[in-house]
């Protein structure tokens, strides 16, 4: 079945977060991290089916689920885990707050690898939770962690390690290597892990895998939290449905020891998606996949042709993590938006300086924005 991932989809009065906020601007919304394709075919089919029901009830978590998702993660990972290790969540976010609440004492510390998704500092500071953030460092064309730094970087209190896999916003997906040596810095030091692994289906290099850590080994699935969606794959984030793989059953308790005080589960739509997605979006997915990598090197061309911006090399995600600073303006997500395009300041981050493009959208669109990138560098030389 062919997929038109080009066919233009109009967001403008759907209440969608990345295009109201422009709304009547002539502006290119590339912030927010959802795409603008259509969900596939098989998730819209199972939605209609139950809407044709007509009876959209209190939804307990179905069964099937829970064994698709142990049978996804067997099939792609080797990693065996059982059903009720799940907990589900409506979206990862949530899942990410209660970490910092119920996994981490009040006089507790974390480490917090940057730049990184910004919701995984609000987490610890709403919470609050003292923290220290650890810059990445580029390596070869890659974010990566510092190690030495991390290590150093942990105190006696500290028991809490956040891990975002594959990286947002750098787009890097971590070696094998690189999460058993994580891995180990964390059994030394006693840190439970809290992986945001949303990620883990949109992966651009095809000899790269994913791997989850919590799959490395029985010892680290037992002090590690995967956090996990098909939302961001499949592009129905506001279906909501989420969840948390821990094995430990202290830590699953700990970690839902509130769960419908503070957080809803998923919602009626999310479960049927989600299901959907995995039963029969493979084909979709494929073909999507294609179409990134394509607007990826599209946009990495670009990028290197203007001067004063650079990125790495994007392995995962259709985020591309862009560094401005040799521009020699104050604000680059500003200067941007003056010439009608909308990325995500790199202050979000931790890293001013940079901005946040999000290329899931129709090449017409992303060329049309770049467009405008390159004539708002442009002016920044005419000065």
């Amino acid at each position: 079945m062919a997929f038109d991932f080009d066919q233009p989809v109009e967001r403008a009065g759907t209440w969608s977060s990345r295009w109201e906020r422009y709304a009547g601007r002539d502006v290119v919304p590339l912030w927010v991290a959802d795409s603008d394709f259509r969900a596939p075919p098989c998730v819209l089919e199972a939605l209609a089916a139950r809407l044709r029901h007509g009876v959209l009830g209190y939804t307990a978590p179905p069964p099937e689920l829970r064994e698709a998702i142990a049978a996804r993660m067997q099939h792609l990972y080797r990693w065996r885990i059982e059903p009720d290790w799940i907990v589900f969540l409506s979206g990862v976010v949530p899942g990410l707050h209660l970490a910092a609440r119920h996994l981490l004492g009040a006089h507790e510390h974390a480490l917090v690898p940057t730049p990184i998704y910004h919701h995984f500092k609000r987490a610890l500071e709403i919470a609050p939770r003292a923290h220290s953030d650890v810059a990445l460092v580029l390596r070869a064309g890659r974010w990566v962690f510092d190690e030495e730094r991390l290590a150093a970087a942990a105190r006696p209190n500290t028991r809490l390690l956040f891990l975002c896999n594959p990286q947002n916003p750098g787009g890097t997906i971590f070696t094998r290597g690189e999460l058993e040596r994580l891995a180990t810095l964390a059994e030394r030091n006693k840190l439970v892990i809290c992986s945001d692994e949303i990620h883990a289906d949109l992966l651009l290099d095809e000899a790269k895998p994913h791997v989850p850590i919590a799959s490395l080994s029985p010892e680290v699935s037992r002090r590690t939290v995967t956090l996990a969606s098909p939302n961001k794959t499949f592009n129905f984030p506001g279906a909501g449905c989420a969840w948390a793989i821990i094995e430990d059953a202290s830590l699953r308790r700990a970690f839902s020891s509130d769960h419908h005080a503070t957080v809803h589960d998923a919602s009626l739509f999310g479960y049927l998606a989600a299901l959907a997605a995995y039963r029969g979006g493979a084909d979709w997915l494929a073909a999507q996949l294609d179409y990134l990598r394509a607007n990826r090197d599209a946009l990495e061309r670009a990028v290197a042709g203007m001067p004063g911006l650079s990125m790495a090399h994007v392995e995962a995600t259709y985020l591309a993590w862009i560094d401005a600073s040799a521009l020699g303006v104050k604000d680059p997500a500003a200067h941007f938006l003056a010439h009608g395009v909308a990325l995500s300041p790199g202050e979000q981050f931790g890293a001013p300086g940079y901005v946040r493009l999000n290329f899931g959208t129709q090449r017409a669109r992303l060329d049309a924005a770049l467009a405008r990138m390159a004539s708002a560098v442009s002016s920044t030389r005419a000065r």
